[in-house]
């Protein structure tokens, strides 16, 4: 499914060289809820960030189901991101000017697809989140764990084979929080690929398997099934 190889990424500060990631391999199957861990400057965004090809490794090769996101041009990149990869962020990132439907149907309109194609999806996939009822609501008139239901439909309207989640309730309550990882625990189970970047425990036992990251390494891997059992 997602391949990560020998993969290392670094920075230049003056004459010094700074390793962000350092020599990293990992596997991540169809269907697993992946929690990567780590302290501030482990390296987790940036594995992520790589994940989703946001940024490309100095070193090593990264593939999603056998299509290399590594040493490819920009535009072959932001197709693959479009098409292959949903993602979820911490501040939701919504349009303000455009409702709830609007939003979700984002990724499609920026391929061109007409609107007129993407509403009943976009639709059926708010009702999915819950959000039958607010489809006409614009960000400023949702609460912030209305906001990221919408994220999470949006990240989904491509089909994506893998949703990749950075911090996405670093800016919610406990409550709501719990509500949006239990809505991404339901999505694993209906077979979606989830990878999620998490400062906290309890998120991260929603996953099915914890990664940790220290100084740009990985350092534990855990299945959560085996430790349960």
């Amino acid at each position: 499914m997602i391949q990560v190889l020998n993969v290392s990424k670094t920075y230049h500060h003056g004459q010094q060289e700074i390793y962000a990631l350092n020599d990293i391999s990992l596997k991540i199957e169809k269907s697993d809820f992946l929690s990567i861990m780590g302290p501030s400057g482990s390296g987790k965004s940036t594995l992520l960030n790589l994940i989703g090809g946001l940024d490309q490794p100095s070193n090593g090769q990264i593939f999603i189901d056998g299509q290399p996101i590594h040493g490819i041009s920009d535009d072959q990149l932001t197709l693959i991101r479009r098409k292959r990869v949903g993602f979820i962020f911490q501040f939701f990132n919504l349009l303000p000017i455009l409702n709830a439907v609007e939003n979700v149907s984002l990724p499609l309109l920026l391929d061109g697809v007409p609107f007129s194609r993407i509403r009943e999806k976009a639709i059926h996939l708010l009702e999915s989140v819950g959000l039958g009822s607010r489809t006409e609501h614009r960000p400023e008139q949702l609460s912030g764990g209305e906001m990221q239901r919408v994220a999470i439909a949006r990240a989904l309207i491509t089909d994506p084979a893998v949703i990749l989640a950075d911090e996405p309730t670093g800016n919610l309550d406990s409550h709501i929080s719990e509500e949006i990882l239990g809505l991404l625990k339901n999505l694993n189970q209906t077979g979606q690929t989830i990878v999620l970047v998490t400062h906290d425990s309890k998120a991260a036992s929603f996953g099915k398997r914890i990664i940790r990251l220290k100084d740009g390494s990985i350092t534990e891997d855990i299945s959560l099934s085996e430790s349960r059992a």
